[in-house]
């Protein structure tokens, strides 16, 4: 048996909040419902040819209609003893580590669906802007908990520098 590089030893991840799923659903259908309602009100009224490309956002429609709440229930953290982990994916997988040390700001993002569904983004920063991580769908008083735990550690660690 091999061990999963995505699940480390003694690391126990967090899910996001469950909300995550209900905004990108919302996201989606403004995004996508409304071009299918348009082509298919001209299907009916210009030509039936439009069809065909009602019929394939349709059908993105429902594949992303399965698909948003495995991803959302793919993503995880953790608070390691010297860096938050963050993992997301189901057919392609990936995992941030960001050393709490390395991190120089935290920000907090929360558009109106997010506050309307008490959820929030938390983007962390760090020298390097390729090892920035982002961990959406935080419940909000979570997401305020992680910023201020990730801040003190961040500001604990670099006083040993």
């Amino acid at each position: 048996m091999y061990a999963d590089p995505f699940s480390p030893e003694g690391i126990h991840f967090r899910p996001v909040s469950p909300n995550l799923v209900t905004v990108r659903l919302i996201s989606l259908g403004l995004s996508l419902g409304v071009p299918f309602l348009a082509l298919a009100a001209l299907a009916i009224w210009v030509t039936p040819w439009v069809w065909v490309g009602a019929g394939v956002l349709l059908a993105l429609l429902l594949w992303l209609l399965w698909l948003i709440p495995r991803q959302v229930r793919a993503i995880g953290y953790a608070e390691a003893d010297d860096d938050l982990v963050i993992r997301r994916g189901i057919l392609f997988k990936s995992m941030s580590i960001v050393p709490y040390g390395r991190m120089q700001f935290v920000d907090v993002h929360q558009g109106p669906l997010d506050r309307r569904f008490g959820i929030s983004s938390v983007q962390l920063h760090t020298a390097s802007a390729s090892t920035d991580a982002t961990l959406p769908g935080l419940p909000a008083d979570e997401a305020s908990r992680l910023r201020d735990r990730l801040t003190a550690r961040g500001e604990a660690r670099l006083a040993g520098l």
